[in-house]
């Protein structure tokens, strides 16, 4: 099967199977791989269901983060890149480098291109899209000073986005009506949806495919709502969207050695200002206290 624009209708999922990534589709408690075969959908390991040449997220996009960070609404969306190397897996590990802190959860919706789509208007935006999945752009405030706005350091570790655990084509989801919620330890910690994007999934699309070339199988997060916060080891998060499903992962402790070379994890107040959404003069106190 492989990703194609066909997938605009059902749902499938992609999995490691005898040292191979595979596609297939959910039926009930089994998995049905491209080739026929079943294999128990409870043991099975769980990949990206997307195969990217890049993927492009959002900043500020919903109107309660703005509102949480006492900002002013941007006037139009700004993006930053992810490598390939963050993407991770339904049920897959999320890790926290030790002697670090501040690893944030942020449930989104992801939109995958269906089809080589630039210098599409906003009308026709969506018919280009293949699905949608459910993500977690997680991210590592402690190297919040170092990056200097390229996100590469907080957003772009390996790992740093889990995806799944189905791609949805887009004949069976409406981005102009979702509701996502993101949950910690079983407890709802972040909701928002369609009504509270500022801008919506097809200008996103849009504006990015101006200067931008998408292919198939490209991944566009769209934003996360209000109420992103640390997590910590042992934590397992889920961020579930209606229509789609619920994603979960897990937060380990790694154990690595940061000290030979770079920019080495701090609290900053700007730290402490994203991670935990505190003003900027209280994170300052913070951090004389």
């Amino acid at each position: 099967m492989g990703f194609n624009e066909d997938m605009r209708a059902g749902r499938n999922v992609r999995v490691l199977y005898n040292a191979e990534t595979v596609w297939g589709r959910v039926e009930g408690d089994e998995i049905v791989l491209e080739s026929g075969e079943r294999i128990p959908e409870g043991e099975a390991r769980y990949l990206a269901p997307v195969e990217p040449t890049k993927i492009m997220a959002v900043h500020l996009t919903y109107r309660s983060r703005v509102e949480e960070y006492e900002a002013n609404p941007p006037a139009e969306p700004s993006y930053f890149l992810k490598p390939l190397t963050a993407l991770n897996g339904h049920r897959e590990a999320l890790r926290r480098p030790e002697g670090t802190r501040f690893l944030n959860y942020e449930g989104e919706l992801a939109v995958v291109v269906g089809r080589h789509m630039r210098g599409v208007g906003v009308e026709d935006a969506l018919s280009y899209v293949a699905g949608y999945t459910c993500a977690n752009d997680v991210g590592l405030h402690d190297f919040r000073h170092a990056d200097r706005g390229s996100m590469l350091r907080v957003k772009g570790q390996d790992g740093f986005l889990p995806l799944g655990p189905e791609l949805v084509g887009a004949d069976e989801f409406d981005p102009t009506s979702f509701t996502l919620r993101t949950y910690l330890n079983g407890e709802m910690v972040q909701e928002g949806g369609s009504d509270d994007l500022l801008f919506s999934v097809a200008y996103q699309l849009a504006d990015v495919c101006r200067l931008i070339t998408l292919e198939p199988g490209d991944v566009l997060l769209t934003g996360t709502p209000a109420n992103s916060r640390p997590m910590e080891p042992g934590d397992t998060v889920e961020v579930e969207i209606d229509g789609i499903g619920r994603l979960s992962n897990t937060v380990e402790e790694w154990k690595v050695d940061l000290s030979e070379a770079g920019e080495q994890p701090q609290t900053s107040a700007n730290t402490l200002h994203v991670a935990l959404a505190v003003p900027e003069d209280e994170a300052e106190k913070m951090l004389e206290r």
